[in-house]
């Protein structure tokens, strides 16, 4: 076995026993640089094994997602490349369904830079920060509160989704596989997010490239709904053909 994939081992069992671990913790325990550690967590990352955050990797379950906190300080910079180009495909007069998520919260910031939106979101973090920006609209999607998140799910707010209408859907997954399409590891956060996508003309998903050829619990929609895909890296060959098949614009941030 080369010492590499030995290694990626021993550190995937470290990250599983503790639950939460630094890159310095890992380079000192294996005697190697933080940037071996830290190619390590990126290829486990990617193999779905782990997940990866600024500093460090925390254990993932088969069939769960890492804690909202813990994925607000994952990926940050490749997020917020992401929002920032992501914003700007929208202007003064756009109506947007935006669902929880970091990266979408991300976007929600950048959001506050333009006048005249109508945000819809069932996130407080996400309404209040969309209501920064000067004549906006927000509405925020009531029904069982999740307080770690700081959304509404549920019932409620399905209900209150099939009422409203957007030009545009926004939304951040979990997974994007090349025959799949697009999935999370929530049920009830699935479940708002397709009735978002029923109820808008357009949709639009933003996606770092950590989320590329994993696959989750629950199916949100197929790539043929998506319009767009707004990424920080090319997506692998196997995604990008399917994504091209299925006529959905890349869209990669620098």
């Amino acid at each position: 076995m080369p010492e590499s994939t030995n290694r990626q081992t021993q550190v995937l069992d470290t990250v599983a026993q503790r639950g939460r671990v630094s890159v310095e913790e890992l380079a000192h325990l294996f005697s190697v640089s933080h940037e071996t550690i830290r190619r390590d967590l990126l290829s486990l990352d990617r193999s779905g094994l782990l997940r990866r955050f600024h500093g460090g990797a925390a254990a993932l379950a088969a069939d769960q997602e890492g804690p909202f906190s813990v994925r607000m300080s994952d990926q940050v910079l490749e997020k917020r490349r992401i929002a920032r180009l992501a914003a700007k495909l929208f202007a003064s007069g756009d109506s947007l369904f935006i669902d929880t998520g970091s990266t979408t919260l991300a976007f929600a910031d950048e959001l506050a830079r333009i006048a005249g939106l109508t945000v819809l979101s069932n996130c407080e973090r996400i309404a209040a920060a969309a209501s920064r920006a000067t004549g906006s609209d927000v509405f925020l999607i009531g029904g069982a509160y999740r307080a770690e998140a700081r959304e509404c799910l549920g019932a409620l707010a399905l209900e209150q989704i099939r009422h409203l209408h957007a030009s545009h859907c926004v939304l951040t997954v979990a997974a994007l596989d090349s025959k799949a399409g697009a999935m999370d590891f929530d049920i009830a956060e699935a479940e708002v997010a397709r009735a978002m996508i029923e109820r808008s003309d357009h949709l639009t998903i933003l996606a770092d490239a950590s989320k590329f050829e994993r696959r989750a619990l629950m199916e949100v929609c197929g790539l043929k709904a998506v319009d767009r895909l707004v990424t920080d890296r090319e997506p692998p060959e196997a995604l990008m053909d399917a994504l091209r098949s299925c006529d959905v614009e890349v869209i990669v941030a620098g």
